[in-house]
């Protein structure tokens, strides 16, 4: 045995178990719709020791990381038998992502991985990347995971190693513990990103939110619905846009959905994130908007600007100024978790509830998408204040 190496594992392991262990303080928040808190969720640090190193002192004697994890970030979630379950997405030093599934009591602290990551199966096409999955469980019965697969694209010459194909992913579980691979979403767009199911069936048929794009990065004209009869064998022959791209907005240059919706009594909350770019490169952030109930193609409100944005150290990271969300809870008593990245990162959550979020979208004013609209309604507000404090 080699004393210095089981001290120095023996180290590894107590600094470990105390950040998973510590407490996560609700951080004061002055905007009223909902509490960010202190510390994030998941971070690299959070991943399992035993799927970093080897612990075999003579095959490893300087006790070196063997895998390297670089990010924990864009986790699916959902509440399964009374804890909350985010499906990270970890990626490694080699820019390879994967999936593992990290649990909690609380929801916002403790949060602890399984002790395997996910080993999700591949179609006849293997997958070069899998990312930013989205758990949603169907009227059907099953819980679909929807994600993005990357490959390389076909014909290219060899001094181009960058481009590339992205589709959808699909996957379904009974257990959140075995999954079935199923064929990959065929929409009339040449990729597809940010990819999410419906969680009921519209007109008797799968619906599905697209991002349709022609180029990897390039993305269409906004957020799009479209409906496949068979999701083993999932084909859109359409797209509609509902949410399309405007100008100087924070959605300008991009936006894709994040989780699936949540049904309310007013219609279907959507969380979505939207890009425009900057001198400093591209900026991400979340906002919030509402379809109708039976039209789901409907939007009825959809509130001005930015829901949330990256604050202090959120960011700073890997890909910085970036705010990224594809996992919501929803508690009986109506308390939302909304579990978003930052920077490519680390995960974090913000606590709020149903009635904070329906009040701060069906009441806060849209776009007016001129300068005057926005000194307008300001003044609007200035002048009933003066009437209130009379």
């Amino acid at each position: 045995m080699n004393k210095a190496f089981d001290q120095q594992l023996s180290k590894m392991r107590q600094e470990q178990e105390m950040l998973i262990e510590r407490s996560n303080n609700r951080l004061e928040s002055n905007n009223g719709i909902y509490h960010r808190y202190q510390h994030p969720v998941l971070t690299a640090e959070h991943v399992p020791l035993d799927w970093r190193y080897d612990f075999d002192c003579t095959d490893n004697p300087f006790l070196m990381q063997r895998f390297g994890i670089n990010a924990v970030l864009n986790a699916g979630a959902i509440k399964w038998k009374g804890k909350y379950l985010l499906m990270a997405r970890v990626e490694g030093s080699d820019r390879k992502s994967f999936f593992a599934i990290a649990e909690s009591e609380s929801g916002t602290d403790r949060f602890r991985f399984r002790s395997a990551p996910v080993q999700m199966p591949e179609t006849d096409e293997p997958d070069t990347n899998i990312y930013d999955i989205r758990l949603v469980h169907h009227e059907d019965g099953w819980v679909y995971g929807l994600f993005c697969t990357e490959r390389k694209a076909p014909g290219m010459p060899a001094s181009d190693q960058s481009s590339a194909i992205a589709q959808c992913g699909i996957a379904r579980t009974k257990d959140l513990e075995s999954w079935e691979r199923l064929p990959d979403l065929k929409t009339p767009s040449a990729q597809q990103r940010n990819v999410v199911l419906h969680p009921e069936f519209v007109q008797g048929k799968y619906a599905f939110y697209t991002r349709p794009q022609d180029g990897f990065i390039d993305a269409g004209g906004g957020i799009g619905l479209g409906l496949a009869d068979d999701i083993a064998k999932a084909v859109i022959s359409e797209e509609v846009l509902i949410d399309k791209k405007i100008y100087h907005t924070v959605y300008e240059l991009k936006n894709g959905l994040g989780p699936a919706p949540i049904k309310t009594k007013a219609g279907w909350l959507h969380l979505a994130h939207g890009v425009r770019n900057t001198a400093a490169g591209l900026r991400y952030v979340l906002y919030l908007f509402m379809t109708d109930l039976k039209d789901i193609t409907r939007i009825i409100y959809k509130p001005a600007g930015y829901f949330m944005a990256p604050e202090g150290e959120e960011r700073v990271g890997d890909v910085s100024n970036v705010l990224f969300s594809n996992g919501w809870t929803v508690d009986p008593d109506g308390t939302v978790y909304i579990y978003y990245a930052s920077s490519d990162t680390r995960m974090h959550v913000a606590k709020t509830t149903l009635d904070r979020l329906l009040d701060y979208v069906m009441n806060t004013p849209e776009d007016g998408f001129r300068s005057a609209t926005s000194v307008q309604r300001i003044n609007q507000l200035i002048e009933k204040n003066r009437k209130w404090k009379s």
